[in-house]
């Protein structure tokens, strides 16, 4: 049988995403998410590009090994766990479309909870082999350089952020080379994404040699603004019995990050932007302004754009912080990543690893959460979870109830599909990078436009088609 890739060419035609100068195809990928029996062995995953099979099964240790003459590979994956049968699956490809079948193994198959023997697999199925988890994906933005397999194991001593989707990594890559500048950056993400984690990351990359300074800008005060962002001099005012450095020179030579910057007052918005329009500040009580080397890294939850076009933001501040921008997904959109997020961590709240294992019914539990408030609930579910622990196992009792139910329709999800079952693959192909820019840009239908490098009508045109609507991604 000849396997065909899914995934897409760098032509002119309407199925492209670009991202940056380069087509971004969509390709499958299979996942591989969790061992429940070794919670901190991170996870892997593997391109199905030109596979024409993938055989899983038990092996002394997790191994990705391909063979087949030419372009065309057969895959074989194993993995340590011992509720795995030597050979316990199979993954076939016909013309681009994957069933599972078990090969009579002895714990069984199952997709999406439900127990199989053959089936037909489609996009985010979730799959259970021995108590070891994998994700399906029939189509991931995968730019041109990312690696075929990838195996990210058990988490380092340093608090690099890590992720198997091909197209984060890449974004997470771009970073990395910014941070070694001195250029803003500006961090977009909802509450508990882990906004703050990522400016250390930034910070700690750029072999600055001053301190990292977070500054929370929904709590500066009115009246004590200039203090608390410049300083103060001795004798300054009433009770300012020393000189104090403030926040942003505490912060030179260093890295000063704005937290929650959409919600800094007017006030503050005037001072800080002759920061960074002169490169220096006035303590109170003094007459001399003093030279400061500052790396600015802000982050919000919120739509600046919004908040200008609402004159809640100013918008010369705005451009001197658009340096370089870096969104984080929602925990709901990185299923994918959550074995990584549990061996991170657990690498930090349990260093004496007293949970050797979950159950399989909180392995599904984690995996089928919808996890609202992201990475910090689950920071915090899980350090609940390991309260209640008493023999080495993390049971789904053990979950906050919030964490155990079932995930929601997610925004793709969420949207319309009256006319999705009559589309052509091509169609399919280009709904889901539709899908994918507008997570991507928040719901900025002119900006998706940008990146297709078509016109906005266009754009609005294909939503319609597709039952799509941007509004459910405006967040």
């Amino acid at each position: 049988m000849t396997a065909s890739a899914v995934t897409t060419t760098q032509t002119a035609s309407d199925t492209e995403l670009e991202h940056g100068d380069e087509a971004t195809p969509l390709t499958a990928q299979l996942f591989l998410v969790l061992e429940a029996g070794r919670p901190r062995a991170g996870g892997a995953r593997c391109a199905l590009t030109n596979t024409e099979e993938v055989v899983i099964g038990r092996g002394v240790e997790r191994a990705f090994s391909r063979e087949g003459a030419g372009a065309v590979t057969r895959l074989h994956v194993s993995v340590p766990a011992p509720t795995l049968s030597a050979l316990h699956a199979r993954l076939r490809n016909h013309r681009g479309h994957w069933s599972l079948q078990d090969l009579g193994s002895t714990n069984g198959t199952f997709l999406n909870g439900v127990r199989v023997t053959d089936a037909v697999l489609r996009d985010r199925d979730l799959l259970e082999l021995g108590q070891t988890f994998f994700v399906f994906r029939e189509g991931v933005p995968t730019p041109p350089r990312a690696a075929g397999d990838v195996e990210v194991g058990e988490a380092r001593d340093e608090a690099t952020p890590r992720t198997l989707l091909p197209l984060e990594a890449e974004q997470l890559r771009l970073l990395g080379s910014i941070a070694r500048t001195k250029l803003p950056v500006l961090l977009l993400g909802e509450t508990g994404t882990g906004k703050e984690l990522l400016a250390r990351a930034v910070h700690d990359r750029s072999g600055r040699s001053g301190a990292f300074v977070a500054v929370n800008c929904g709590a500066l005060s009115p009246s004590l603004l200039d203090s608390q962002l410049f300083g103060h001099c001795r004798g300054a005012f009433s009770g300012a019995t020393r000189d104090e450095p403030g926040l942003v020179r505490a912060a030179d030579r260093g890295t000063l990050l704005l937290d929650e910057v959409g919600d800094m007052p007017p006030a503050a918005q005037v001072a800080l932007l002759r920061v960074l329009q002169e490169n220096e500040v006035l303590p109170v009580g003094s007459a001399t302004p003093r030279t400061v080397d500052v790396r600015v890294v802000a982050a919000t939850h919120q739509p600046l754009a919004q908040l200008v076009a609402a004159g809640a933001f100013r918008a010369d501040l705005l451009a001197r912080l658009h340096g370089h921008v870096h969104t984080l997904p929602p925990l709901r959109h990185r299923r994918e990543d959550l074995g990584l997020l549990l061996a991170d961590v657990l690498r930090t709240i349990d260093p004496g690893q007293s949970l050797q294992r979950l159950s399989p019914e909180a392995a599904r539990a984690l995996l089928t959460s919808a996890w609202p408030l992201n990475v910090r609930q689950l920071t915090q579910s899980l350090t609940r979870a390991l309260a209640l622990v008493t023999d080495g196992v993390l049971r789904a009792r053990d979950w906050e109830p919030a964490a155990v139910t079932a995930a929601p329709r997610d925004r793709e999800a969420a949207a319309p599909t009256v006319s999705v079952a009559r589309l052509s693959p091509e169609e399919e192909q280009l709904r889901e990078k539709l899908l994918a820019l507008l997570s991507a840009e928040r719901g900025n239908v002119t900006e998706v436009a940008k990146n297709l490098g078509k016109a906005r009508m266009q754009v609005q045109r294909w939503m319609k088609r597709f039952g799509v609507d941007p509004a459910v991604y405006r967040h």
